[in-house]
């Protein structure tokens, strides 16, 4: 604050002073021109009487280091010139004091001159034979002023600038000091400038109001630990760069550490590869999740990113104890194998019989429909069981071949497969988008199938299904909307487990097996991607689909953007 109060001061003295000068110099100027004017125009009337009494040997006679005389005829060529040959010298006839003298009988002027350098001031003057004389002097501009005056000015200016400096230094101390013996712990008994009482109860009562945040603050801070204490998940807090700021007593069960972690990095007390993966995808993508194992049980670990105004301000790590929930599952993924196995054989039968149907043994003459009908739904099932066993394979870890597949192609094929159901109930379904990925289509199909066939099963009459397909940056995102029964909110979270269903009396009804959305999230994962509900009973559901794009794809989808 000193340097900047004493930087005005010293800055306000110098220009002053600069301004000062300039406008002396210029006042100074503006006398001398014109008494240089006057004596100009005093001189050529003299020369004037002079040169008409006498001609032009009192020119010739004339000698001045100052003054030039020039004899001009009538016609404005030169008679005689002091410093110049005249025979030298070109027509005079349209100088602007020429012609003032010929209107006015005299005139005046300033002009670079092209014979003489530098500024120069003419004065004319018309004779009584017409002709005209004309005096001419080099002018003295402020530039020359100012390099005579050069050696006083610069001594005026150090000393004022020094004056300044020593001035400004003073004055800006005096105005600092009240300032650095402030006592802002206690500010309303500071005896200081009348100026800064509104400062120092703004201060006084932003004092008050800190304090009160303080105990607010301490109290949920209280609070807040009580809560998580009783919490039978896990709990950490971490910032951006992945330090402890908070941990649980459940969390340190499972990560077998204590309250001597809280201000560490993370990795020290868990330096499984396959956490920290998880943690930097959910800086990036702000959220992951993965299974893990620790001391026997098995957890859900779900990581979200904490942002604040666009600035990333750490991560929160929650652990679900899910042994018993993952273990019900691995044994519904047996179940699943076995009975595919199982039912292979009859539907192989059924696909037989159908094709004999179609052969024309049967002659009632709507059966080849109904047959054909018949077969390509039995191969469908079939399918549908070699995808159940596909993915128990996926499950193990086995890979099927990829390829490029056209959405909209499939949601196409989905739609044909699907119009004798859609049309029982009158259900109306439109698709939109297209996007072209690198997948497995029958995976695919059996995603979309699924979901479309859901979407009519659990639908109000005459009502709707909308797929739309929606080419992002970096993923598809693919939506299948209807105006269904909506699924209850504590039944949402276990749909897309096998064989498990919300309604079971209507999955009868239905021909529903449990298994659709439970494939649908097993091809989401195979293909990297995630998939998030939104339903609200009475009001139908939206089950959307988000695949990641490779870059080699993202220039496909280039088009559709």
């Amino acid at each position: 604050m000193t340097s900047k109060i004493f930087r005005s001061i010293f800055i306000a003295s110098v220009s002053v002073l600069l301004v000062t000068l300039l406008i002396i110099t210029g006042s100074m100027s503006g006398y001398f021109d014109k008494v240089q004017q006057k004596e100009l125009r005093d001189e050529l009337e003299i020369a004037a009487v002079a040169t008409e009494k006498i001609g032009v040997s009192y020119l010739e006679e004339l000698k001045s280091d100052r003054y030039r005389l020039t004899w001009i005829a009538e016609d404005g060529s030169i008679l005689y010139d002091t410093d110049v040959n005249a025979d030298h010298m070109e027509n005079h006839l349209d100088r602007e004091e020429v012609q003032e003298a010929m209107q006015t009988g005299s005139g005046s002027s300033s002009r670079y001159s092209s014979t003489l350098t530098g500024k120069t001031l003419y004065e004319a003057m018309q004779l009584e034979d017409h002709s005209i004389l004309r005096i001419s002097v080099s002018h003295a501009t402020t530039l020359l002023l100012v390099a005579g005056m050069l050696q006083p000015i610069l001594i005026i200016f150090v000393l004022a600038a020094a004056l300044s400096l020593l001035l400004a230094i003073r004055m800006a101390k005096n105005i600092v000091k009240p300032f650095n013996h402030l006592d802002l712990e206690h500010p309303m008994e500071n005896d200081t400038y009348e100026e800064l009482s509104p400062l120092l109860h703004q201060i006084y009562s932003q004092h008050r109001q800190i304090d009160q945040h303080i105990k607010e603050l301490k109290w949920k801070k209280d609070e807040f630990n009580q809560i998580i204490a009783q919490m039978e998940e896990g709990l950490v807090l971490l910032n951006e760069h992945s330090t402890i700021l908070s941990i649980n007593p459940a969390a340190m069960s499972i990560f077998q550490t204590g309250d001597f972690c809280i201000g560490q990095d993370f990795l020290t007390i868990d330096r499984s590869s396959e956490l920290s993966e998880a943690m930097h995808r959910a800086q990036e993508n702000g959220h992951d999740e993965l299974r893990m194992k620790r001391s026997g049980r098995e957890y859900q670990v779900n990581i979200s990113r904490t942002v604040s105004e666009d600035h990333i301000l750490g991560s929160v790590l929650l652990a679900f104890d899910v042994t018993e929930q993952a273990s019900a599952e691995r044994s519904r993924q047996e179940f699943t194998a076995n009975v595919s196995h199982e039912l292979k054989t009859p539907l192989q039968s059924i696909i037989g019989s159908a094709e004999l149907i179609e052969n024309g043994i049967m002659k009632t003459e709507d059966i080849p429909r109904f047959a054909r009908n018949i077969r390509k739904e039995s191969s469908r099932l079939v399918n549908l069981i070699d995808d159940i066993i596909r993915l128990s394979q996926l499950d193990e870890g086995a890979s099927v071949p990829m390829e490029e597949v056209s959405l909209s192609a499939v949601a196409d094929e989905v739609f044909s497969a699907l119009l004798d159901s859609a049309s029982l109930k009158n259900i109306h379904m439109t698709c939109s988008g297209e996007a072209v990925i690198i997948g497995v289509k029958r995976l695919l199909f059996e995603m979309l199938y699924n979901l479309c066939d859901n979407a009519i099963k659990y639908n109000k009459p005459d009502g709707k299904v909308d797929v739309s397909i929606e080419p992002k940056e970096k993923a598809v995102r693919i939506s299948v909307k209807d105006t269904g029964i909506g699924i209850p909110k504590e039944e949402q979270s276990r749909v897309y487990e096998r064989f498990y269903r919300v309604d079971k009396s209507h999955s009868k009804q239905s021909g529903g097996t449990g298994l659709g959305l439970s494939i649908v999230k097993h091809v989401v994962q195979y293909h990297h991607g995630k998939i998030e509900m939104r339903s609200q009973e009475d009001f139908g559901t939206t089950i959307t689909v988000e695949l990641p794009v490779e870059q080699t794809q993202q220039e496909r989808l280039g088009d559709h953007l």
